[in-house]
């Protein structure tokens, strides 16, 4: 992958910043992926569901 101008985004920060080599990162990056998701689904989701529309539903009686 080319870098430009000497940036490569949040994700080559990331990489470059974890400790091991390739595969080392691959399973940190994983375990990470993994924590992250379950985070939302355990305690952002179930916050921010009832500040949702989904369940604003109007259909006329025709």
């Amino acid at each position: 992958m080319a870098v430009r101008d000497g940036r490569d985004g949040m994700y080559g920060w990331i990489w470059r910043h974890l400790p091991g080599n390739a595969w080392v990162r691959a399973l940190i990056s994983l375990v990470l992926v993994l924590a992250v998701v379950y985070v939302l689904f355990q305690y952002v989701f179930p916050w921010a569901e009832p500040l949702l529309p989904f369940n604003d539903v109007t259909v006329d009686g025709q």
